[in-house]
């Protein structure tokens, strides 16, 4: 099976697709920095990077996955215009980035299409010829006669990836073929915190861009944070700004993650303290000098375990030299790759 994939960004999507046989022969992303590293970790497949919106760029997409002979589109278009994480904003000119996909599927004719985006996109209209038209009708408008759609609402915590993320998923299968594309099974086992970062020693927390005395502050109010619970249930050592005053917040900040549960949403601000339930389990260590409850690890996770949590593979090839929060924001707008593996394990079994 032969893939174009669009939005690709650095390709943690298909990040199990080569060891399935198949092959990502075709790749755009809009961003030059993101399309050089694609290609870093994917030499093989031939990027694109440009504007799909650019008819130059399109053309340029199309004849390449033509060549290729591409049998399959893989679709992850921007989602920041319909996130409950962004603006929700319907005007957002992102939104529309779903019809140059179907202007794909029509010339290419693949024999299938995987196409993800977050759930709000089910109940997102946009505007088309005029008409305000939620994407789900225009997609079945456009494809309806000639493709079998299947559309499902997913949590990739039921797919063995150790992270609660909602996912919109469309399966398209061209009519005709035999095999159709539909959504495997939810796996029996839910894999925790514990299961997939639970064998990592404690580190002490480092924290750049942000004052000693502020760093020193927040560190202390993590420290007496237990598992699973916010520093603003603190009453002793609330968080303070370097000035001393309490830091405003929703109960979703300063809070550490739970061990016995799949981690939260990985979000793209997932190097901070003070954004959305971004703060390590923490492992309980005793009692401090003044008679209070210690617990290990106040800091974000690291690197390596938000790579576990997202389900990317131990030896995903992206070079040494890449910037680690450049790459823990893209790994924040991906779809963990494990669930993406099973998904086309369904697709390619006989």
């Amino acid at each position: 099976m032969k893939v174009l994939s669009l939005f690709a960004n650095i390709g943690v999507a298909e990040a199990y697709l080569r060891g399935l046989g198949i092959e990502v022969s075709v790749a755009n992303e809009l961003l030059e920095r993101r399309a050089k590293l694609y290609s870093e970790i994917y030499p093989e497949t031939e990027m694109i990077s440009g504007d799909i919106t650019n008819a130059k760029i399109f053309n340029h997409v199309i004849e390449a996955a033509k060549n290729r002979k591409v049998d399959c589109i893989m679709a992850t278009p921007p989602c920041q215009g319909m996130s409950t994480a962004g603006q929700q904003d319907e005007e957002d000119e992102r939104n529309k980035l779903i019809m140059p996909v179907m202007d794909a599927v029509h010339i290419l004719k693949p024999n299938y299409v995987f196409i993800e985006n977050v759930p709000n996109f089910l109940n997102t209209a946009i505007e088309v010829k005029g008409n305000n038209i939620l994407i789900p009708k225009y997609i079945e408008n456009e494809l309806g006669n000639e493709y079998e759609i299947h559309s499902y609402t997913i949590n990739t915590k039921n797919y063995s990836v150790p992270q609660v993320r909602e996912r919109a998923i469309f399966l398209i299968t061209k009519k005709g073929l035999s095999h159709i594309w539909l959504l495997p099974k939810p796996d029996e086992k839910i894999i925790t915190m514990r299961d997939a970062i639970g064998n990592i020693p404690s580190i002490d927390p480092y924290i750049k861009d942000i004052s000693k005395k502020e760093m020193k502050e927040m560190v202390v109010s993590m420290m007496h944070t237990p598992t699973g619970k916010t520093a603003f249930d603190n009453e002793k050592y609330f968080p303070v700004k370097e000035n001393g005053t309490p830091v405003k917040g929703y109960r979703n900040t300063y809070k550490r993650q739970n061990w016995d549960t799949p981690a939260y949403t990985v979000t793209m601000d997932n190097r901070k303290i003070s954004s959305q339930n971004n703060v390590h389990p923490g492992r309980y260590l005793g009692k401090d000098k003044n008679g209070d409850d210690v617990y290990s690890d106040a800091r974000t996770l690291t690197l390596y375990e938000l790579m576990l949590v997202m389900s990317l593979p131990s030896d995903w090839p992206v070079p040494e030299k890449t910037s680690e929060a450049f790459l823990r924001r893209i790994i924040g707008e991906g779809i963990p790759p494990l669930f993406v593996k099973k998904v086309f394990e369904k697709l390619i079994e006989r």
